[in-house]
């Protein structure tokens, strides 16, 4: 990693200008990320890192994490550190789980403030660790998303036509089976969500992964096409209402005896 970013810094020649701002942000919703190499590793590093309001993150290939070993091609690995300012604006912008399913330029310049740019690409974002207490972002985890790359992704499931359906009309409820489905798509062609239209449906009717439209560039990752995704089902009007409470003090009972289990 320290010889990657030192054999950069040393092949040029001279700064690059610096980039105006339509180039930094290409809209307000998705901004370029910024980061810089970070070359020493370790817990102490990386809470000095946080404590400067920077998060330390590593980008790679996604196919590092195929299980198959014989899948996993050259990784180009990078350790970073990005800004928590602007981490935390993406995801005011993007939100959860929207993040996970959207792909964001990447440029490595080779410091805070440097106009010299050693690296750019485009990444998904794998993983967000957290605090388990806090909640506070530790670090980040991303992969290389360039054109013409296939990603694993877990799609979000978003529903609509809820106020124009049947079933839910007469008084049925929405039965979630899948909140995300699980593709295999061009970086390029990564939907940020999948939209499934329950306009149609009525009680004890549902919508399955085979019903669902997508691009034809992805390929659905799972061996059954017809697990549900969502359902209308009846509301239960029979079922008994619990017995109230006697908040009155019982009359004791007679000892009974004790049965062994």
């Amino acid at each position: 990693m320290a010889k990657w970013w030192r054999s950069l810094r040393t092949a040029i020649q001279s700064p690059q200008q610096p980039l105006s701002p339509p180039q930094l942000f290409q809209s307000s919703r998705y901004h370029t990320i910024q980061a810089i190499p970070r070359e020493v590793v370790g817990s102490r590093v990386s809470a000095r890192e946080r404590e400067q309001g920077r998060i330390p993150a590593v980008v790679f290939s996604q196919s590092l994490l195929d299980i198959n070993p014989s899948n996993r091609y050259t990784s180009r690995k990078r350790l970073l550190t990005t800004e928590k300012k602007q981490i935390q604006a993406i995801l005011k912008s993007v939100e959860l789980p929207f993040f996970c399913s959207t792909t964001f330029p990447l440029q490595i310049r080779a410091g805070t403030g440097s106009s010299v740019l050693l690296e750019s690409g485009t990444v998904l974002p794998i993983k967000i660790h957290r605090d388990e207490k806090t909640g506070k972002i530790l670090n980040l985890v991303f992969a290389w998303a360039d054109e013409g790359t296939e990603m694993k992704v877990d799609v979000p499931v978003v529903i609509k036509g809820e106020e124009n359906c049947p079933g839910l009309k007469k008084g049925g409820h929405l039965k979630m089976m899948r909140s995300t489905l699980k593709y295999l798509c061009p970086a390029e062609h990564i939907p940020q969500k999948i939209e499934v239209d329950i306009s149609n449906l009525d009680i004890e009717d549902g919508l399955f992964m085979r019903d669902i439209e997508v691009h034809s560039s992805l390929k659905l990752l799972s061996k059954n096409e017809n697990l549900p995704v969502c359902k209308i089902v009846a509301t239960n009007l029979d079922t008994p209402e619990p017995a109230a409470l006697n908040l009155e003090s019982p009359e004791p009972a007679e000892k009974q005896p004790v049965e062994c289990l």
